[in-house]
Parts: C-alpha cells; sequence; structure tokens
C-alpha cells in the first residue's frame, strides 16, 4: 500500500499524502471509528469539514491514533455560507476547537457560494475569507490553504487581489467528468486538484465501460477510478464506512495502461 505514503508537494513545499480518507456524509458517531480505522489501514491524510459535523470525533481519532501529529495531514474547511474576515477567523477558531489540534495541514473554503444559494456572487466575501485565511497562514496556524469547488473565475478574483495564490482546489472529479477547464487553469498556476467524489458517489459501479477496464487489469472498479484520478495527477479522497472497502480502496500499486487511461478520458 506504498500509494498512501506517496506525496505530492504544493508549491509552497509542503508534503500532502496522494490519497486522503474523506469523511464527507459519516456522522459524528460514526466518524470516531472510521476515521481510525483508516489509520490503522495507513491512510495518512484525513479529509473533514466544520459542514460535515464529525470534526470532534475525527479530531479525537487523531489523537488517540497513537501517531505523532506530523505524521498525520489534516485538512478543514470553512463553511460555504460564511464569508468575511472576522468571520472566517470565528469559524477557524471553532474547527480548531473541535478538532483539539494545534494547527491544520490544509484549510478550504468550502464552495465560493452557500449551498442553498449554488451561483450567487460572492466575490467580495471571498476575497475577505482568504485574506483571513492568509494571515492564518502567516502566523503558522495553518501549513497550506486553498478552495473547493472554485472555477477559474471564481480563483481568478483571489489571484487579482490577494498576496497567496491557493494551493489545492478540491473539485468534483471522477472518470467521465473531470472539469477540463478548471484542471488546466489550476494547472498554470501550480494549484493541486483533489478529487473528490472519485467514485462519482456511487454510481461509477453501475458503468460496464469502466468495469471492462477493471476486468482487463484485474482490479475493482474503485480501484481503477482512485488509481485514475492518481495517473491523472489529482488526489483522489474516496470515503468508505466499510473497512474491507478502505482497505481494497488502498491497495493502489499498479499503473493503467496509457491506451486505456486514453479511453476511460473519453468517457
Amino acid at each position: 500500500m506504498k500509494t498512501l505514503t506517496d506525496v505530492y508537494t504544493l508549491y509552497n513545499g509542503v508534503k500532502i499524502p496522494k490519497v486522503g480518507y474523506g469523511t464527507w456524509q459519516i456522522s459524528n458517531s460514526e466518524a470516531y471509528q472510521c476515521t481510525l480505522d483508516a489509520i490503522s489501514i495507513g491512510y495518512r491524510h484525513i479529509d473533514t469539514a466544520k459542514a460535515y459535523r464529525n470534526e470532534k470525533a475525527v479530531g479525537k481519532a487523531i489523537k488517540d491514533s497513537g501517531l505523532k501529529r506530523e505524521d498525520i495531514f489534516v485538512t478543514s474547511k470553512l463553511p460555504a455560507q460564511t464569508k468575511g474576515f472576522q468571520e472566517t477567523l470565528q469559524a477557524f477558531s471553532e474547527t480548531m476547537n473541535d478538532l483539539g489540534l494545534d494547527y491544520l495541514d490544509l484549510y478550504l473554503i468550502h464552495a465560493p457560494w452557500p449551498w442553498d444559494e449554488i451561483g450567487k456572487d460572492c466575490t467580495e466575501g471571498n476575497i475577505q475569507s482568504w485574506k483571513a485565511m492568509e494571515q492564518l497562514f502567516k502566523e503558522g496556524k495553518i501549513k497550506s490553504i486553498g478552495v473547493s469547488n472554485f472555477s477559474p473565475k471564481d480563483i481568478q478574483a483571489l489571484l487579482d487581489t490577494c498576496e497567496i495564490v491557493p494551493m489545492v482546489n478540491q473539485i468534483r472529479y471522477f472518470i467521465g467528468n473531470t472539469q477540463k477547464d478548471t484542471v488546466d487553469f489550476c494547472k498554470k498556476h501550480n494549484i493541486l486538484i483533489e478529487a473528490y467524489s472519485p467514485l462519482a458517489t456511487g454510481k461509477i459501479f453501475n458503468n460496464h465501460k469502466v468495469q471492462k477496464v477493471a476486468d482487463k487489469l484485474g482490479v475493482s472498479i474503485a480501484q481503477l477510478s482512485i488509481r485514475y484520478c492518481i495517473d491523472r495527477n489529482t488526489l483522489p479522497l474516496p470515503k468508505t464506512t466499510h473497512k474491507g472497502r478502505m482497505e481494497e480502496n488502498a491497495k493502489l500499486d499498479f499503473i493503467i495502461p496509457k491506451e486505456d487511461l486514453d479511453f476511460l478520458d473519453t468517457l
């Protein structure tokens, strides 16, 4: 399971494990055991968010894992509806209290707009939130800062007014949905793409074309889908509450042949 300990290096020199364990839609009551299980299997990158309401359980699991703090990469996120300088500092403080950690490895703006007002122009609020995150970064409370669900236009607004280029953009990314424009834009600015929902929230398991490639390579659809993200230089965040699937999702020490990668790109 070497892939779990392989890293990407962000443009500021921070090393980030190539596969993260995602905790979206995992309740606070389940998240403690799930996070412990993931760490015991070898995951060293845990992704949570204030909006997931499981930070307390995730933080406790990290503490109880017995690993040194610096051996686990922890990401959390500013809620999508929270915009503004002071509001961001307050939300970050609450996140740190819930996690019970001294610092975060990565902090993201969860979305450019509130989830119940997708597409709303919150440019000014995002700029103020980003300035607060720049301050927290300079104070050493966060090792790296980034965004999530941001389009090129949303990122450009930050580039035009802020000091620090985002290090990460976490987007919905999987075989058949690769958001090429956003990926190309981020590549140009050395922004790492993190791929959430790499299994298309389960829909990929019904795709017979993907199944055919997986069968040919002797791997599961899940393994193929996660490896695809890595082979396309993105960072997948698979999520499951089943320990057996966590183990399966971690067996990624294979390469997808170029012709199969190219075929998967066409889906």
